[in-house]
């Protein structure tokens, strides 16, 4: 079976799709009962991923650094003077990739148990919730860049649906903002990837009779596996613009990156996108494609380019150290509470950048445990918006007071994540945030005060979670609606099937961080030190 794992889990929602097609509009339960099901098969698969992986493995280089390897020719092409284009179905996972597929199942059952009030076009709605689910994943497991690339690109157009479809009143425009930045974020990806294959050959067909087979393995660029005369060669001296080429492939990589991420000043996309989403949708939003732009920083960015990362360490870090000063400081200016949950976000995310930056161990491993974190704390932050959004058609902070009295288990759950969010100890947002300031206090390649700065947003991000709990929560009961109490009930069982697995998830990884950290620790050394040893390498060149 686990030949074969990583495709069931990827196109396994796929699959679904097919049967749903086939089943009457009127069948809605049927329908998120399959759904449920398929995601429920997913989930599972990669809990056996997870325990089936082999965390003591220590690779020598990136050909020997995946597991559960699938490979199989998919496209292969003459060129004439180009040579051979190869394009494989190409995937496997190392400790990083793990951790975001684990995160990605989860999150993708929490979503459709969140989606079960749906009744608008229930049909349409799972479709293209399957589809994502398997974009997402596959993002997560390819390693082939064009593979990855497909993946990437396939997954705008079940969200711009989702989004335009079942938002709220300007989905319309919130979903073509989201379509248009990522869309332009993924030009500048795909320039690079083109770059690549006019340089990197598949060094395990060249030589049997062939011409030069070009290829998008992602292997082969990490471990360096190129021709002499490429464009983006290691070493290369080719200046665009008065910079190294390769100088200018990572930036490119970096601003389509940081526009999924997002980054500050490429952010503004995501506010919008998170206020008109359904609340399933905000929970993936927030919790996955996110995520995928912090992982296209560690597989694509870093570890294709270390020298240039190297090089531009600094200006990443400052990156890194805006996004979470302003992010916070623009949470704390809204009212409206999932626009605040939104920029928070922005800020959070600010961490991965700085974690990379730092180039060493603690760093990296804190950046990558933020994006775990930050999807179980965000996920259940926009599932809380929701509960008060279906009760009360408002989410606006200075709308309500009192909430505690009549909503008191809500109100623990908000404490809760709240208290994850602004980082702490004792809950998982502590522990990411803890190893990023570590990392970066303690870099070789970053000045003491960039980390000192980003300390800051913790202060920030207290004050405004402090403050919307103090305005929401607490004082004499009422709503600017005139909700009589009775009708504020509180969390109903479904909504408490949603909360209890990310509140249990949230303590547990902040008080025993090691249960996917250990697993995952070969990985982030041998990330770190391949990236330092290449880059030099490169350097040297």
């Amino acid at each position: 079976m686990t030949d074969s794992l990583l495709t069931l889990i990827i196109f396994f929602p796929l699959l679904v799709t097919v049967v749903i097609l086939f089943l009457p509009k009127d069948k809605d339960l049927l329908i998120k009962e399959i759904a449920l099901g398929a995601t429920a098969v997913q989930l599972i698969l990669s809990v056996i991923l997870f325990f089936s992986y082999d965390a003591a493995l220590q690779p020598e280089s990136w050909s020997n650094a995946f597991q559960f390897v699938e490979r199989a020719k998919w496209i292969s092409l003459y060129l004439g003077d180009y040579g051979w284009l190869q394009i494989d179905y190409f995937v496997g996972i190392d400790g990083i990739s793990l951790l975001m597929i684990c995160l990605s199942t989860f999150l993708l059952l929490v979503g459709v148990v969140a989606s079960w009030n749906l009744n608008k076009n229930v049909k349409g709605y799972f479709i293209l919730y399957l589809i994502l689910s398997t974009s997402v994943v596959g993002c997560f497991a390819a390693l082939d860049f064009f593979l990855f690339y497909v993946f990437f690109e396939f997954m705008l157009l079940p969200m711009f649906f989702l989004i335009g479809i079942w938002g709220g009143p300007r989905r319309g425009y919130a979903s073509i903002k989201f379509f248009i930045y990522t869309l332009v974020g993924s030009l500048f990806i795909l320039a690079v990837m083109i770059g690549l294959y006019l340089s990197v050959e598949d060094s395990s067909l060249t030589g049997q009779g062939q011409e030069v087979v070009h290829s998008f393995s992602l292997v082969n660029m990490m471990d360096g596996g190129y021709i002499t005369d490429g464009i983006l060669t290691p070493g290369t001296s080719i200046e665009f613009w008065g910079m190294n080429i390769r100088w200018v492939a990572f930036l490119l990589l970096m601003v389509g990156f940081a526009i999924k991420l997002p980054a500050v000043p490429v952010h503004t996309w995501l506010p919008d996108a998170h206020v008109e989403a359904p609340t399933a949708i905000s929970v993936l939003l927030a919790g996955l494609l996110l995520k995928i732009g912090g992982y296209g920083f560690f597989r694509i960015a870093y570890g294709i380019f270390p020298d240039a990362a190297v090089n531009l360490t600094y200006p990443i870090a400052i990156f890194g150290m805006i996004s979470i000063v302003y992010g916070g400081l623009t949470a704390m200016a809204q009212n409206d509470l999932k626009r605040m949950i939104a920029y928070s976000s922005v800020s959070h995310m600010g961490f991965i950048l700085l974690g990379l930056a730092s180039f060493n161990v603690q760093g990296a491993g804190g950046a990558l445990f933020q994006m775990v974190s930050h999807g179980f704390i965000s996920g259940a932050l926009f599932i809380l918006a929701g509960v008060i959004y279906d009760r009360t058609g408002d989410r606006g902070i200075a709308n309500f007071s009192g909430l505690a009295k009549a909503m008191p288990v809500f109100t623990g759950f908000v404490v809760i994540f709240f208290f994850a969010s602004l980082g702490l100890p004792g809950l998982s947002g502590f522990v990411g945030e803890f190893l990023v300031f570590l990392g970066a206090l303690g870099s070789d390649y970053l000045p003491k005060w960039i980390g000192i700065v980003s300390i800051s947003g913790i202060v920030i991000s207290a004050a405004y979670y402090l403050w919307a709990l103090q305005r929401m929560f607490f004082g004499k009961f009422w709503t600017r609606e005139k909700v009589w109490e009775q009708t504020m009930y509180d969390l109903t069982g479904r909504e408490l099937l949603l909360l209890i697995p990310l509140a249990i998830l949230v303590v547990l990884l902040g008080v025993a961080p090691n249960i996917i950290l250990g697993p995952v620790n070969n990985s982030i050394e041998f990330f770190v030190n391949q990236c330092f040893a290449q880059s030099q390498l490169y350097i040297a060149q």
